[in-house]
């Protein structure tokens, strides 16, 4: 009997070993339709919220926010109201990030010195700093997300060490970034080389060659093997459409096919969902929340 306690003892021990369990970082802000940063909170299913987007800064530009139908950010005070809401999330634990990029918008960073000028902008205006124009009002970001899909190629990894350096007046500054997931990334790769950034989702989707497709599973687990094994970071995540096109995996084939191979590494951090909109409609992390 010690015997067969010991062998069922051994393979808990090896289960728990291979195996992490991770959560779900999702983007808000693109719909108006997506609800509340407060109800989106509240569903307890999101340990990461990334408000999409700051798509205007750099190379002597005056930054601008896009957050779609929730607020217009260049009327005084029209988007303060979500400093309440931001604190709310943050008091259940959930960490919520400014993401600066995206798909559309004019950004880029024309030297050091703009980088350097960038990241005071975002230190005093979202994070710890202070500036008479808080868009979001008087809460302390956690952090900045790189959704950085346009512009110039350089200088983003000394913004990542700008930021970086804040957390250093007592309140950690997390860093995230979304690369697409060939790599190196063409805009983030050198700045994730950095080690600097505490969250990586890499976006599996519209990328043929490494997302999934028609039930062929091999060069995202191929893909993820080596994101997993060459890149500095912590934290990679799944980065997942939670609506039907490019790259949209199937909820049953996550749990039952991907998840249970991507969870036996150790840099596991779970699975990135874009967006919050998406995911209301299709109820896609309802369907993968207890096995993420």
């Amino acid at each position: 009997m010690a015997n067969k306690c010991n062998a069922i003892l051994s393979l808990l021990l090896l289960l728990v070993g291979t195996s992490h369990g991770g959560g779900i970082a999702i983007y808000w802000g693109q719909n108006g339709n997506e609800g509340t940063l407060s109800e989106a909170c509240g569903t307890a299913k999101y340990s990461h919220v990334n408000i999409a987007f700051l798509n205007k800064f750099g190379n002597g530009q005056t930054p601008e926010m896009n957050l779609a139908g929730h607020c217009n950010p260049s009327i005084l005070n029209s988007c303060t109201k979500f400093s309440a809401e931001i604190k709310d999330c943050q008091s259940k634990g959930i960490k919520v990030l400014l993401s600066i990029g995206g798909g559309i918008g004019n950004y880029s960073l024309s030297s050091i010195q703009d980088a350097r000028n960038v990241s005071k902008f975002l230190w005093n205006t979202f994070l710890g700093g202070k500036s008479p124009s808080r868009p979001l009002g008087d809460a302390v970001l956690d952090g900045i997300d790189f959704d950085i899909e346009l512009g110039s190629t350089a200088n983003w990894d000394h913004l990542a060490r700008f930021l970086k350096a804040y957390s250093r007046r007592g309140r950690e500054v997390y860093l995230a970034a979304a690369p697409q997931c060939p790599i190196p990334d063409r805009f983030l790769g050198t700045a994730i080389n950095t080690g600097l950034f505490d969250f990586v989702w890499v976006q599996f989707y519209n990328n043929p060659p490494c997302s999934y497709a028609n039930g062929n599973i091999t060069n995202l687990l191929n893909s993820w093997s080596r994101w997993t094994n060459t890149v500095p970071a912590t934290n990679i995540f799944l980065g997942l459409p939670a609506a039907a096109g490019s790259g949209y995996i199937p909820p049953d084939v996550l749990t039952n096919q991907i998840l249970p191979e991507i969870k036996k590494s150790p840099k596991y951090g779970g699975v990135m969902l874009w967006s919050r909109f998406y995911d209301v409609k299709n109820g896609y992390s309802d369907s993968i929340v207890s096995s993420v």
